[in-house]
């Protein structure tokens, strides 16, 4: 609201820039630009008369329209109605129109008057602070809106005026001693006029009052050969007696003025700290005097402990910053709800700088001129604590290089990162010895060091500042209570555990306050993406969850990332941490609403897995999918490098939306997941997540025989490959039951096949051939050529494992015919090694060599890690046979290396023995993980 002299509600027009006129801080329509210029005209010439030809004059100059009298008569005629509330009038007298203003105030003449009565006075004192409140209502070129030549003329007129009023500051300033301050902003008008002399003497002056005294005779010196070569004069007689004077040491004393308090308005430093040393590190490089005014933003979610970490810092550097701090809180995000409006924090920074409040200009642009006057040139912290926005922040920031500004929110604020050069420090949760050692503050070194759950308790309050607090105080205010309860409470309550009456100690509570701000589609997005499975996701999979484009789905994103509820990764993919996941799902949403998202995105999943699953094993018996929900597109996979590489970035997020289905109850989905991810665990032997989906799937699985079957036979090809092979064989027998009972040949071919694979690894070879032959019986009646040709190879190694080679080798060779035939690499890779086997065995090695080589390139074209490994121990043999035994060791190294990878034991100890036994390199004592 705008206020006049007497601290009045009125009417308040300003020219010194675009035409504003408001009346109880309420803007008033004005109407088309000319008539806007009509007003402007008037309002400089307010209380006078100004003829009607000189007004149009000054209106249109030599481009005046047709009847333009009659278009005057009907501007001036609106602009009455308009004005009439605010008491002012326009009225014709003898030749002219006039505008009266009454009480009210226009800018211009409010700038005159406030410097003539600076002018007039003896108190340098007050006169900066008049000249600091008339400097401060320009807000651009004045009379922006004409383009006359009196308007011209008026513009430089003023524009002399403003520049006159800011020497005369200057020169009041000096005489109040603060030449320190004064500096930087001379030496840069003195570097933008270097003739200017008056700039000149204020620069000198203030040069030899800070003690530089070289410094101030040397830039004379500077200027007087500058004013020679360019003007071919000497300096002016004023500048020259001033020369004089320094070299006289003849200045007089300045004139004494009341020592300003030093603010130190920090709150109490936390107790304790821990940790964040990055971050500190972060604030040393952005707030270091570097010549330039430093500014870091620290942003996070709530709790996390931004101003922790920023009065911990606040503190440590206090020796920075002898001229005082200054601390607001701004309460961006707090249990009021009510934000502090800059103009009540400058008022603040005011009474702790000891301005008088007799003495406070009435204009908040005036106040914040005078703030940065006071600030101006001093070694002074500035903490801004809990920012809504970068509107909160800018008013209160000082304009001297001298000052350094400490901003925390939970906000990105853009603004001040893009025109202010703010440092952006994003917080995040502790580290897990940073959470061991907080507790161990809080608690005692002793309490955590001997009860074993505190590590627990550190990891399910996910390393969050605020959420170990709070554990930490319900475990500190009752001693004889063990950890290991509160971590039970903490699994159990969730969320509610680290909920509060008292806002300030809730975690939910700290969250909600980032809610305030967001519309109402924001806090269905953020609680929609808190029940998204998975760790995280990725923008086309948040695109069908939320039912939007990619483009507002981004938008939306990046909303929750600026609030600090989402963090983005690389490769497009979002996530939220695990606590603020939690307080998502309680975020009240329709149920309808997360019914419909988590179907999406559940046939997002489901659907691109499938594509990907095609790309990878075209030659498997497909399954039908019904089509997706409206709104969801497939994420388009063009080969099947790109449906390795989405697996492997999605793989964490398909097993949960596997979870999600089958407690929602979406059984079909279920069993279709698991059959999406068979090659692709295979491939990277991830038999643990095969058997973990499948055991899911056979819960799940619906009553149609097929699928049971399938799900049976697929369950007990997950255990074969773990080894577990009385499970394998009751699972497949019971799938092989099913097959019969339905007469379903595929099952049957499909379920011998895979027993020859788990009598195999059982070591009964017999067992093994005589399933592979009953399979490839059944293939051939089939015409399925692929899954012939496996068979073939499936009855040529277990021939092989026999030692009837020569079988081996005509099966093998027949299987490669049909793998190459039907572009099944895959197959071909798996026949070679086959291959490589049976040469091997019977003397052939180099034969083996060449045939475990390409098996191994095929299979590290297609992503096999598994098998990959298995090759390169294959391939170690012929090697070692040849007597190559450095390419012995090289494959059999690497051997060791994804065997370690994928947690393959009893793998690993073989090729460290086998290695071993070659010699001349040194013995492996590193060990593996245990088995995935």
């Amino acid at each position: 609201m705008e206020h006049d002299r007497t601290g009045q509600p009125g009417f308040a027009a300003g020219v010194l820039g675009a035409l504003e006129v408001r009346l109880d801080g309420v803007p008033l329509p004005l109407g088309p630009s000319r008539q806007r210029s009509v007003l402007a005209v008037l309002l400089l010439a307010a209380d006078r008369v100004v003829p009607i030809d000189r007004l149009m004059d000054r209106v249109w100059g030599a481009r005046a329209p047709a009847r333009s009298r009659s278009v005057l008569r009907t501007y001036l005629s609106q602009l009455r109605q308009t004005l009439a509330p605010a008491g002012v009038t326009i009225t014709w007298q003898d030749i002219g129109y006039r505008l009266s203003i009454g009480t009210g105030e226009v800018d211009v003449h409010r700038f005159r008057r406030l410097l003539s009565e600076a002018r007039a006075g003896n108190d340098p004192v007050r006169a900066v602070e008049l000249a600091d409140e008339a400097l401060a209502l320009w807000r651009g070129d004045p009379l922006a809106e004409l383009d006359t030549p009196w308007a011209e003329e008026i513009r430089e007129r003023l524009d002399n005026e403003r520049v006159a009023a800011a020497a005369d500051r200057i020169d009041w300033a000096l005489e109040c001693g603060r030449h320190r301050e004064l500096l930087p902003d001379l030496f840069t008008r003195t570097a933008a006029d270097p003739l200017n002399e008056r700039a000149a003497g204020q620069l000198i002056l203030a040069l030899y009052r800070d003690g530089r005294q070289a410094d101030a005779l040397e830039h004379f010196q500077r200027l007087r050969r500058h004013l020679i070569d360019e003007l071919g004069t000497e300096p002016g007689a004023e500048l020259q007696h001033l020369h004089q004077r320094i070299l006289a040491a003849d200045l007089g004393p300045v004139r004494a003025t009341a020592a300003s308090p030093v603010p130190r308005q920090l709150p109490a430093p936390p107790a304790p700290f821990v940790g964040r040393q990055e971050e500190l590190d972060r604030l040393d490089a952005a707030l270091a005097e570097t010549g330039g005014m430093g500014i870091a933003a620290v942003a996070g979610p709530g709790g996390i402990g931004k101003t922790w970490l920023a009065l911990h810092w606040a503190h440590r550097h206090l020796d920075r910053f002898p001229d005082g701090q200054l601390f607001v809180d701004l309460h961006g995000f707090s249990p009021g709800g009510d934000q502090v409006d800059p103009a009540v924090a400058v008022r603040g920074f005011l009474d702790a700088l000891g301005v008088d409040r007799a003495r406070l200009p009435a204009e908040p642009a005036a106040r914040a001129a005078l703030y940065r006057s006071l600030v101006a040139g001093k070694r002074l912290l500035v903490v801004l604590d809990n920012a809504a926005g970068a509107e909160q922040v800018v008013p209160l920031l000082p304009g001297s290089p001298s000052c350094a500004v400490l901003v925390t929110g939970r906000v990105k604020l853009a603004s001040l990162i893009d025109r202010h050069g703010a440092r952006h420090v994003r917080l995040d949760v502790l580290t897990e010895e940073e959470a061991y050692a907080l507790l161990a503050e809080r608690l005692g070194d002793l309490r955590v060091a001997t009860e074993p759950a505190a590590g627990e308790l550190a990891e399910l309050c996910g390393y969050y500042p605020l959420a170990l607090s709070i554990t930490a105080r319900h475990a500190a205010t009752r001693p004889r209570v063990p950890l290991a309860e509160f971590a039970a409470e903490l699994r159990e309550l969730g969320m509610d555990m680290l909920d509060n009456d008292d806002p300030a100690a809730s975690l939910p509570a700290a969250l909600s306050w980032s809610l305030r701000a967001m519309t109402g589609a924001q806090r269905t997005v953020f609680a929609l993406l808190g029940s998204a499975p998975g760790p995280g996701i990725s923008l086309p999979a948040a695109a069908a969850l939320l039912g939007l484009s990619p483009m507002r789905t981004r938008k939306a994103l990046q909303a929750l990332e600026d609030a600090s509820l989402i963090d983005r990764h690389a490769g497009d993919r979002y996530a939220m941490h695990d606590l603020i996941r939690a307080y998502a799902a309680t975020v009240d949403v329709p149920e309808p609403e997360r019914r419909a998202a988590s179907v999406r995105v559940l046939d997002f999943y489901l659907h691109t897995a499938h594509a990907a699953e095609r790309l990878l094993n075209p030659h498997r018996q497909p399954i039908d999918l019904p089509s997706p929900a409206a709104d969801v597109q497939v994420h388009p996979l063009p080969d099947d490098t790109a449906a390795m590489a989405w697996l492997t970035a999605e793989h964490p997020q398909l097993l949960a939306a596997q979870q999600a289905a089958a407690a929602a109850g979406h059984h079909r989905v279920v069993w279709q997941l698991a059959w999406t991810l068979h090659t692709f665990h295979y491939r990277r032997g991830l038999f643990r997540d095969e058997l973990a989906v499948w055991q899911a799937a056979l819960t799940a699985a619906e009553p149609h025989p097929a699928v049971r079957s399938l799900v049976q036979r697929l369950l007990g090809r997950a255990h074969a490959l773990l080894g577990q092979l009385t499970e394998a064989t009751e699972h497949l027998n019971r799938a092989l039951e099913l097959a019969e009972r339905h007469h379903d040949t595929a099952l049957l071919a499909y379920t011998h096949y895979d027993l020859a694979g788990t009598w195999e690894l059982s070591g009964n070879d017999q067992r093994a051939l005589e399933h592979g032959e009953r399979a490839l019986d059944l293939f051939r009646g089939l015409d399925q050529p692929v899954r012939e040709a496996q068979a073939l190879n499936g009855v040529g190694w277990s021939a092989a494992r026999l030692g009837d080679f020569e079988t081996a080798r005509s099966h093998c060779q027949a299987a490669l015919v049909l793998h190459r035939r039907h572009h099944d690499a895959q197959g071909e890779a798996a026949t070679l090694d086959s291959l490589g086997y049976v040469e091997h065995q019977t003397g052939r090695h180099r034969q083996a060599v060449h045939h475990y080589r390409r098996a191994l390139a095929l299979r590290r074209e297609l992503g096999h890690a598994y098998e990959a490994a298995n090759t390169l121990d294959n391939c170690g043999h012929p090697y070692a046979a040849l007597g190559e035994h450095d390419q012995a060791r090289e494959v059999w190294w690497e051997a060791l290396e994804l065997y370690r990878e994928q947690g393959r034991t009893e793998d690993f100890e073989r090729v460290r023995r086998q290695l071993d036994g070659l010699g001349a390199w040194p013995r492996i004592t590193a060990t593996v993980s245990a088995a995935r």
